[in-house]
């Protein structure tokens, strides 16, 4: 039985590799949009269409479960989703959620009213459409009360990291985190709103220094997941098989994302 995993390119392979190793013996289906990363620059609509066309992809190819493991399509494209085109059968599940929950201190579906949590001053790193968007902010205030966001959008990093540019991506992050404390000098704690961050995780949490507590997503999701499944089993689509997909060129794409994970991915054309 197979999951979806959707992202506008490579950054959501942090997201498989955690539930992977998570649920090893369940198959995931893997889409990267490839060819139209990075989402962080576009607009909403542009968004929304070509989030819905790659989850449409992996519906026809099994999965009754999409994970969209990318910040830029949950905040601009996933609630316009869930009330306008999701079929009936099929769901498809954000990112922010699990990561809003464990930074507030609060377990998986508690719908209790919002009240303060440990943190009152968080620093979001993100593109600059999830920034735009701001859709954390909207979470979190369903969640806590009385935290000050501040976010810096992080123009340039998804890219860097697509081209396999680690030198300039690390540059581009420490120039990002010296602007944010520019405006917030002493965050408690950071999100990494971006499932590409996790890659270059280290550079933020060197750049943030050691007093501030650093929220990545991918072992977060990989445990909401495996709490979802649980509760839910329904929602484990047809497949047997990992499969990875890529609107972009399969050779160049399994290339960059063998060197990321450090295994031999293999990329079929979608």
């Amino acid at each position: 039985m197979a999951v979806g995993i959707f992202d506008s390119g490579l950054g959501g392979l942090t997201v498989w590799d955690a539930v992977h190793k998570r649920l090893p013996d369940m198959p995931l289906v893997y889409l990267g949009d490839n060819a139209h990363t990075p989402y962080g620059v576009r607009d909403a609509d542009d968004i929304y269409d070509l989030t819905t066309a790659g989850v449409a992809r992996l519906f026809d190819a099994g999965c009754d479960l999409v994970i969209l493991a990318c910040n830029t399509a949950s905040a601009a494209a996933l609630r316009r989703m869930q009330e306008r085109w999701v079929p009936q059968g099929k769901r498809v599940l954000g990112v922010f959620v699990p990561l809003i929950e464990a930074l507030t201190e609060r377990q998986w579906g508690d719908n209790s009213p919002p009240r303060e949590v440990a943190v009152s001053n968080v620093a979001l790193f993100a593109t600059p459409a999830t920034v735009a968007s701001r859709a954390f902010q909207r979470e979190l205030a369903f969640r806590a009360i009385g935290v000050d966001v501040e976010a810096q959008a992080c123009g340039g990093v998804v890219d860097a990291i697509e081209e396999g540019d680690m030198i300039l991506a690390e540059a581009l992050v420490r120039s990002h985190v010296d602007a944010l404390r520019r405006k917030m000098p002493h965050p408690q704690a950071a999100v990494l709103g971006c499932t590409h961050y996790p890659l270059v995780e280290a550079v933020f949490r060197d750049a943030l220094g050691p007093d501030v507590s650093v929220y990545s997503q991918p072992d977060l999701v990989a445990a909401s997941l495996a709490d979802y499944l649980g509760r839910h089993p329904d929602k484990l689509g047809q497949g047997e098989e990992a499969v990875f997909l890529t609107t972009g060129d399969p050779k160049r794409v399994s290339s960059r994302a063998t060197q990321f994970l450090r295994r031999e991915i293999a990329f079929q054309p979608a």
